[in-house]
């Protein structure tokens, strides 16, 4: 499958808390990394999610942003990834960042070129990527 998302990431299921409305899911991606994602209960439903399924999770670049110093558990956002700053691509108003998470996932985020000065980012400096579990699309193959 191609996308235009620039995070994809492949792995299994690893919960599914149901609800009225919403369910919650866990997937275990390649290399470790969990993601959680909050989907209705219809296309929870509808793609058979269940412990132990294959999936996928995308999420857009533009829906992550990027924290350095802080404290990952004094935020709302479900999916905090620490990481180090693999690289730094500037643009004329936004910039490219991609975080190497340990058991070797990448991130990107759409930044302001502002905030990549702001925030010091460069290549192996210490940073993480954060995503609302509502930003995630999660899918199975067909």
């Amino acid at each position: 499958m191609r996308t235009s998302a620039r995070n994809h990431f492949t792995g299994q299921i690893a919960a599914v808390k149901a609800g009225a409305v919403n369910d919650e899911v866990t997937l275990r991606a390649d290399g470790g990394l969990e993601i959680v994602a909050i989907i209705t209960h219809g296309s929870a439903a509808s793609l058979g999610l269940a412990a132990g399924k294959s999936a996928f999770a995308l999420v857009k670049a533009s829906s992550v942003i990027l924290m350095v110093d802080g404290d990952a558990s004094k935020v709302s956002t479900r999916n905090v990834v620490a990481g180090t700053v693999a690289s730094v691509t500037k643009g004329a108003v936004n910039a490219e960042v991609v975080i190497a998470a340990p058991g070797g996932a990448q991130i990107a985020a759409i930044v302001t070129n502002d905030s990549v000065d702001r925030l010091g980012l460069a290549a192996g400096k210490a940073a993480s990527a954060l995503f609302k579990a509502s930003s995630v699309i999660v899918g199975v193959d067909a």
